[in-house]
This record gives C-alpha cells, sequence and structure tokens, in this order.
C-alpha cells in the first residue's frame, strides 16, 4: 500500500468513484468502506504505521494553525464586554456534532447552544469545528450564503448502498462551520418533520450526518491543514449519538482515532432516536455491536401480544460508548439517573455516574443585554435602572393594556405544551384574574392551549394579553417590560429564559426541577448576610402550590420595593455567560484525555 503525502491522514470513506479525490500531491485513496466493517480496507501494521505518523505531525500543524489564527487576528465576537478574555491553559482540536445550530437552523435551545458554545471556546483559543446539515427548505437557505462548495465528497456505506454526501464550509467567529449536503435535507417543514410528523427517514438523515462527522476532520482542509485524529468530539443528543459508537467501532479498532476522545451531551433525553432493531444492518456497523445499540420496551409500551419490543436506540448508543457524558444543568444531571427522569435509560446513566456532569448553558450577551438590546425601547443596567420602568410602559402600550406602572406584569414565555406545565396555568388563571395583575403569554403549540390563550384575552381584556406565535423581538420587549417570568415547567433540564429573565432585572417564579433549581435561589429577607435570592422556586408543582408563589411575589413587588430592587440587581449581577461555561467544558476536556478513551 503506497505511503500517503504526510500531513494528510486518509479517510476511511472513498470520494465517488466516478470524480477522483482532489489532492495536493499524488496520493492513494482507500477504496469505500463496506457494511462489515471495514471491508477491503488492508489495515495492518502498515496503516497503523501511517495513522500514527499522521497523529505526530497533525498534532503539531493543528497548534501552529491555531497560534495563527488567534494571534494574527482580532477576536471576530466578544464574550464578555468590558473585560479582557480569558484564554484556556491547554487547547484542543474539537469537533462539534449536531443537529442545529443557530443562526443556520434552530427549532430549541439546542441550536442556542450549538451557535454559541463554540464560539466562546474559540475565543479561548481551541481550533472549533461545527458539523451539521445544510438544510435548505426554501427559506433558510440565505442562511448558508456565505458558505462555499469545498469540492470534497465521500460516499457512506449505509442503508443498502454508498450515499454520496458533500461539504460546504464557512469560516465565521473563528469557528469553521462544515454543512454536510445531501438531498435529504433538501425539504419543505421544518427540521425534523413537518405538519404530518416527524420524518419517517430521520434515522437514515443522521447516520449520515455520523459519519461526515467522522471523516470530516480527516479530509477537510481548512484553512490550509486538516484538523486530524486528535480531536474531541463534542456529540449533541440523539441525532449525533452515533458518532462515539463508530469512533469505538470502525475506527480505533484500525488505529485511526485512538488518541480522540467523545462527550455526550444530554439536551433533552426525551429524545433518543429509537428505531425497529431490523435496522440495525442498514447502519453499517459490525453485528457483534448490536448489543450497544440494543433496546427492548417494556410490556405496557408494545403496540400487541406479538410484540417483543426490540429496537435499537442510537443514544443508549452513545450513553455506552462516550468517554465523558454531560447534562445541561447539575440539577438535570441527577434527575436522568432516576426512574422519574431517566426516560428508560436511568439504570444505564447510574452506572456512568463516576463520569456524568452537569454545566448549565450560558447566554449570548452580545445578543440578551438590557444595556445594548436593538429590540427593546429603552435601555437600562444595574447601575442605572430607570429604562425599566419605561420598557414596561411601552410593552403595556403596544400590547393594548392599562399603562399603569404599580401593577405587576407576569409573562410567559415557551411552547405550548404538557411539558412546559401550560395546563397549570390555565387552572390558576380563573383565580389570577381576580387579582389586580397583568398577564402576558407568547408561545405556539397545542391548537386547543391556542385557543384557550385567544378566548382568555377577550374575557379579561384589561388583564390579559396572549400573543399565538413566536417573535425574537417580541420576546426581549416582554422579558425587559415584565416584572415576573413565570415557569411551571414539569421537567427542564437547563432552560434560558430564566437566565434571560435575570440578565434584564425580571424576577423568576419557578418549579424547582432541573436547571431551573440550579439557576434560580430563593428569597430569602432574613439570610445571614442580609437578603439573599434572585427568584421563587417552589415546588411539588401543584396549583395550589403555583398560586401561592406567584402571589408572595406580587405581594414583595407591592409592599417591599427595596426587597424588589435586589431581587432585581442580584439577578442582572450573575454571571451566566457562555465564557463562564465554557470554562467548565474545558475541565471536562481535561478529565476525557486522562482516562483511556473507550474499547471493547
Amino acid at each position: 500500500m503506497p505511503q500517503l503525502a504526510p500531513p494528510l491522514v486518509p479517510g476511511f470513506l472513498a470520494p465517488p468513484r466516478d470524480e477522483p479525490a482532489p489532492a495536493r500531491e499524488p496520493a492513494s485513496t482507500p477504496p469505500p468502506v463496506s457494511d462489515d466493517g471495514l471491508g477491503d480496507l488492508d489495515l495492518g501494521l502498515e496503516l497503523e504505521e501511517i495513522a500514527e505518523n499522521s497523529i505526530n505531525n497533525t498534532v503539531v500543524v493543528a497548534s501552529e494553525q491555531d497560534s495563527k489564527i488567534m494571534v494574527g487576528k482580532e477576536q471576530e465576537s466578544e464574550i464578555m464586554v468590558g473585560k479582557e478574555q480569558a484564554r484556556a491553559k491547554v487547547t484542543h482540536s474539537i469537533v462539534f456534532v449536531t443537529g442545529e445550530a443557530s443562526p443556520y437552523a434552530k427549532s430549541g435551545g439546542l441550536g442556542d447552544v450549538c451557535g454559541s458554545l463554540p464560539v466562546a471556546l474559540a475565543a479561548r483559543g481551541h481550533r472549533v469545528m461545527v458539523v451539521m446539515p445544510r438544510y435548505l427548505n426554501g427559506t433558510s437557505d440565505k442562511n448558508y450564503s456565505n458558505a462555499f462548495y469545498t469540492e470534497k465528497h465521500i460516499r457512506i456505506p449505509c442503508f443498502g448502498g454508498d450515499h454520496e454526501v458533500t461539504f460546504f464550509h464557512e469560516y465565521r467567529d473563528s469557528v469553521d462551520w462544515v454543512f454536510v449536503d445531501h438531498p435529504s435535507y433538501h425539504r419543505p417543514g421544518n427540521l425534523y418533520g413537518d405538519k404530518f410528523g416527524a420524518y419517517g427517514d430521520n434515522q437514515f438523515r443522521y447516520t449520515l450526518l455520523c459519519y461526515a462527522a467522522c471523516e470530516a476532520p480527516l479530509v477537510l482542509e481548512l484553512g490550509g491543514y486538516i484538523y486530524g485524529q486528535n480531536c474531541m468530539f463534542v456529540v449533541n443528543d440523539w441525532h449525533a449519538s452515533l458518532v462515539p459508537v463508530l469512533l469505538a467501532a470502525k475506527y480505533r479498532p484500525f488505529g485511526v482515532y485512538k488518541d480522540s476522545r467523545s462527550i455526550l451531551v444530554i439536551h433533552n433525553l426525551a429524545h433518543q432516536g429509537v428505531e425497529p432493531a431490523s435496522t440495525y444492518p442498514d447502519l453499517g456497523l459490525p453485528p457483534e455491536w448490536y448489543g450497544a445499540l440494543e433496546w427492548v420496551f417494556p410490556e405496557w409500551a408494545r403496540r400487541h401480544a406479538l410484540d417483543k419490543g426490540e429496537a435499537v436506540n442510537f443514544l443508549k448508543g452513545a450513553v455506552v460508548t462516550a468517554d465523558r457524558i454531560v447534562t445541561v444543568s447539575k440539577g438535570y444531571s441527577w434527575e436522568v439517573t432516576t426512574a422519574e427522569g431517566g426516560q428508560g435509560l436511568d439504570e444505564l446513566l447510574s452506572s456512568r455516574k463516576s463520569v456524568l456532569n452537569g454545566i448549565v448553558n450560558g447566554i449570548d450577551i452580545n445578543d440578551w443585554n438590557p444595556a445594548t438590546d436593538e429590540h427593546i425601547p429603552y435601555h437600562y443596567s444595574a447601575d442605572d435602572l430607570s429604562g425599566k420602568a419605561k420598557c414596561k410602559a411601552a410593552l403595556q402600550k403596544e400590547l393594548g393594556l392599562p399603562i399603569r406602572p404599580d401593577v405587576p406584569l407576569i409573562g410567559f414565555i415557551g411552547r405550548l405544551d404538557y411539558q412546559k406545565g401550560i395546563d397549570l396555568i390555565k387552572l390558576i388563571m380563573p383565580n389570577l384574574m381576580q387579582d389586580d395583575i397583568q398577564f402576558v403569554m407568547l408561545g405556539s403549540g397545542d391548537p386547543e392551549l391556542e385557543d384557550w390563550m385567544r378566548s382568555t384575552e377577550s374575557n379579561f381584556r384589561d388583564k390579559f394579553r396572549g400573543w399565538v406565535g413566536f417573535s425574537v423581538p417580541v420576546s426581549h420587549r416582554i422579558t425587559a417590560g415584565c416584572d415576573i417570568l413565570l415557569m411551571p415547567s414539569r421537567f427542564e433540564p437547563c432552560g434560558l429564559n430564566q437566565l434571560y429573565a435575570m440578565q434584564y432585572g425580571t424576577v423568576p417564579v419557578v418549579h424547582a426541577t432541573g436547571g431551573l433549581r440550579d439557576t434560580v435561589e430563593n428569597f430569602n429577607p432574613f439570610g445571614d448576610n442580609g437578603e439573599q435570592g434572585t427568584g421563587w422556586a417552589f415546588a411539588p408543582l401543584t396549583t395550589e402550590n403555583m398560586l401561592w408563589t406567584l402571589r408572595t411575589a406580587v405581594s414583595t413587588y407591592r409592599e417591599h420595593k427595596s426587597s424588589w430592587e435586589g431581587l432585581m440587581k442580584r439577578g442582572m449581577s450573575k454571571d451566566f455567560t457562555w465564557d463562564h461555561a465554557a470554562e467548565q467544558y474545558e475541565q471536562i476536556f481535561q478529565w476525557a484525555f486522562i482516562d483511556q478513551p473507550y474499547v471493547r
């Protein structure tokens, strides 16, 4: 087998047969990978030597490239306003794999995290790549207008054939944004489904993403250099969960990626990528790895008496094979190990407690800062809160509510579904409307709850407004204009709205679960060092408890102005920036590289 020209590391998946692989120097092209492992590749001692040499070369090259980028170019995105950017003591080549990332494609908090955390890590000196699909649905196409075609093609052996994918690339905010392109990502609807439900080929779509993410560091020359094999893969939720399995089953046995590590970040355990067991051969994994993904539904969840409940579970595969596991809050890292919050994976996650940690998400203070926010009519800060009252009056005027500064304005922003506790808000609303308060809700979801919002508005014209749908500018104005933000979520892995609220001096009233419990400190007027707390976190989640807590907050707002101002200022002084979260992720990276990688 001829030697490849260093420092290029051979990808395991060949370019299309009818189009030769572009190369700077003559090099041999490995054949495609077959479904039963690594097929006809001659991965003996010779390839191990190549991989070893390539690793050594790549480490040096990546380090030089990092310094060139970071020393020769100013930061394109300021993470900390008014502070000198902290730098990591040890830098890594980091590859994020995700189904979405803002501003390119977003359906929820996952998109916010994967759009902001990579930027924060790059600002601290790391070399960072984000790999995600290139979704084209007719409306989002413009989001990828600055991404250029890399001319790199690979064929992925899965689902009964070789499927060609290509790569697009954009360098923004010191991050390499890599978009995997395939016809399955080009269709009307949202990211994961349409009005008829989830797409039936989602397993296929995200299998392609995982294979492509494993090949990208080996074949893409970004800024003139590949990332190479000494990478830290950060895989997010089930869409990317096949990556640690592929590393362990199809790369490390042949000496490739043996010095890499993988971290699974669980944003929402409720979504696990479960499909029938009969689809396992389609994944292109060796038969002996079936146990890593094997999943059996309990009897009560099976469709009929002859249903054995056998399935494959992408997220379970990552829980088994990832080197470290992170949830998006410390509270959620405990909840996923319980029968109530573990969604069937609690025993497995409990067995991996030694590598399980929680890190609270951050917020982008370039977008969420009351001193600079372009979406709000008046700016303010913890040192000068006068703009907060003006924002409230402007919001009341915009919504057609009576402009009354003495009346507490309560807000809710979020999906209208069972998880968010909207049914409980609906139950307490008749009692709450008897009080001298105003209430505004922004969100969409369950059609019945949308109709309830409309009817409640018509019944209480002077007290209630329901905005069906979602608008980023309106969400900013509600966050700035409200006095109280209500979040009665049944479970909340992290939650961002309570972080936004505290940043804007809006006092959160939340159910003490997951990230809400971690981030909202209960108000205590008799603390050891004076008044303490940033809001109210109540439990258990009952209508009586929620109504009592809301009325306690309203009473504090009316009767104890100095205490209320203290609540606002303490919330605004909290550090929920992404730089703070990035520093904690660096500690996880350090721990991951101390331990040996997962090997079966």
